[in-house]
């Protein structure tokens, strides 16, 4: 399974997840860091919205929602194993 984060340095918000996120054990991932100021698409879309975490599906890529940046890393892991489950339903 692929994660993908759109960031762009200095975003303190964006390192703040990406460190939560590299820290989660289960559920098992891969992490993608996504630099918008590297594509001006990705730019476009996401200069408002960052951090954007989305999920690589077969079909494309799927917006996960946006998680507080208080939560824990148990409780983000706990949040995005939970979203994973229902993702895997659809």
């Amino acid at each position: 399974m692929r994660l993908i984060l759109y960031s762009k340095p200095g975003c303190h918000l964006c390192e703040g997840l990406e460190g939560k996120l590299k820290q989660i054990k289960t559920p098992q991932f891969n992490l993608e860091i996504r630099d918008i100021t590297t594509r001006e698409e990705w730019f476009t879309a996401y200069q408002y919205e960052i951090p954007v975490l989305r999920l690589q599906l077969p079909q494309g890529e799927k917006t996960i929602p946006r998680f507080s940046p208080r939560l824990s890393v148990e409780r983000l892991a706990q949040q995005l194993d939970k979203y994973l489950q229902l993702s895997d339903e659809d």
